[in-house]
């Protein structure tokens, strides 16, 4: 129990800055929305552009992140030389790509279709690179625990982001419509969605430059022995990683190239599947604060005795909580929807498909951990670039056919079968007993309780609408609070429920 509150404690701090942090970026949603049309295809832009970005990031840490972890949690390692080591290393390879992307922009740009706005992508180079390097004095502070300024330059990045965002696309361009001469010297109408990616590289940059105290105050040493068996452990976790972040972006990369549309047609109706998934963006929240607490703490517990009941009881922990995620969201469509603009509407049909996509990556996610404890990490690879096959696949098959209602299902059957061989495999291998009846009974209420609410119709009172739904998330809760959860040991509450 002593373990499960560590972890509770950390996932708190954690994850009070990533869903305050991504709520605060939700105001980006109705900005970027409201000022990029559907039609327009601005938010397809962006969309696009940021899927390529996550794919490379994961590219240029190379699971070095990962593989900070296992190496300082060695006896034998030092772990200031671990972190030496790799922080040299990932600073070479992100500036060598942004220099090759830098040397061959109008290429690059014109392959990735933005042959007029070669910009994006020379902005974007630059802040991947950097947000690359970021990625290991991040590591750190998570290895010393140092949580609240995790937390808080995570926070200080969106501040600055929404700050900038409101600053380009509200107050200058109203300046610029009544006195365009007070502006004109810093602000160009004509610049449009650029301005988004420009404000990410100054805010980006500026972080970077508050890592000073970690970068600083220790020998700078390359061990060439050490690297080249940190890369061993860690390149099995980049092709993870690879088909990890393809399984979530590879729909958003390819839609404009099979979307059996014009290319205007297809960059607004992926506008309209970004905009509408980024409602279910609180399944993601949950699972990178569940992440970022759940790493570091599982290698910390490697080196003492065996610890799969605690495992287990996680993952029971994560599904509830994730079912409950759900299900808020579901409920309370009627007002989540105003995040994005109503032209963008006709897309939250794929929201609970995403959802239940963000459920099973999770899980995958927790299941994990066999093959990185055991040093198996080929067996995630195998397992992620199967589900990639799967997702590729339905998407060029069926996108053609659905839009993108087929990015949303294809989603749910890649992570499906990432999780299930995840599982099977993993059982065999490092058995861990999951409390899988408690589990059912969880997934059997969520869908019962969502199928009820389904029932309720559309020309109802909103109020009604929320009324009945917020009763039977109370069951949801209830049951949880009774059966499994924590605070039924508290006297004040406990008694209610015995």
């Amino acid at each position: 129990m002593a373990n499960l509150k560590s972890l509770a404690k950390e996932t708190a701090i954690y994850g009070l800055s990533s869903i305050v942090g991504r709520f605060l970026n939700y105001l980006l949603v109705p900005l970027y929305t409201a000022k990029l049309s559907a039609a327009s295809g601005g938010y397809g832009v962006i969309t696009n552009v940021y899927a390529l970005t996550a794919l490379m990031l994961v590219l240029l840490t190379y699971g070095m992140e990962t593989g900070f972890f296992r190496f300082a949690n060695k006896q034998e390692e030092s772990p200031t030389r671990v972190y030496s080591t790799i922080l040299i290393s990932v600073f070479s390879t992100s500036l060598l790509f942004f220099l090759l992307i830098l040397g061959n922009l109008d290429g690059v740009a014109g392959f990735l279709g933005y042959a007029d706005h070669p910009e994006y992508i020379g902005m974007m180079a630059a802040v991947v690179a950097l947000d690359a390097f970021q990625s290991i004095p991040f590591a750190w502070l998570r290895y010393k625990k140092k949580a609240l300024k995790f937390a808080g330059l995570k926070l200080l990045f969106i501040i600055m982001n929404i700050g900038l965002n409101l600053l380009y696309f509200v107050a200058l361009p109203a300046l610029y419509e009544s006195h365009p001469e007070w502006v004109a010297g810093f602000y160009n109408p004509g610049v449009g969605v650029g301005y988004a990616f420009g404000i990410n590289l100054v805010c980006t940059a500026s972080i970077t430059v508050l890592f000073w105290p970690e970068l600083t105050g220790f020998r700078y040493v390359f061990d060439y022995r050490l690297w080249r068996r940190i890369l061993a452990y860690s390149f099995p976790i980049l092709i993870l990683g690879l088909a990890g972040i393809l399984n979530q972006t590879v729909d958003k990369i390819i839609f404009p190239f099979v979307y059996d549309g014009t290319e205007q047609a297809a960059r607004a109706q992926l506008g309209i599947y970004g905009a509408a998934s980024k409602i279910a963006m609180i399944m993601a929240m949950l699972i990178q604060a569940f992440r970022y607490a759940y790493e570091p703490f599982v290698f910390g517990k490697s080196a003492e005795k065996d610890n799969r009941d605690t495992y287990a009881q996680a993952m029971k922990y994560f599904i509830i909580f994730s079912l409950m995620a759900f299900l808020a969201v579901m409920f309370y469509m009627d007002l989540l929807r105003y995040i994005i603009d109503s032209s963008y509407w006709e897309g939250l049909r794929v929201v609970p498909i995403v959802m239940v996509a963000e459920i099973f990556m999770g899980i995958y996610f927790n299941l994990s951990f066999w093959y990185k404890l055991t040093d198996q990490t080929h067996y995630g690879a195998w397992f992620s670039l199967t589900g990639c096959v799967v997702i590729v696949l339905l998407n060029v098959l069926l996108v053609p056919i659905y839009g993108y209602m087929a990015c949303a299902w294809a989603g749910v059957a890649g992570y499906g079968v990432c999780m299930l061989l995840s599982y099977f495999i993993g059982q065999k291998k490092y058995p861990i007993r999951y409390d899988l009846r408690c589990i059912g009974r969880y997934a059997s209420l969520a869908i019962v309780l969502y199928f009820f609410s389904s029932l309720i119709p559309a020309e109802w009172d909103i109020f009604l609408r929320l009324a009945i739904n917020t009763l039977l998330m109370g069951i949801f809760v209830a049951y949880t609070v009774k059966h499994d959860f924590p605070l039924r040991q508290l006297p004040i509450i406990g008694k209610w429920f015995r």
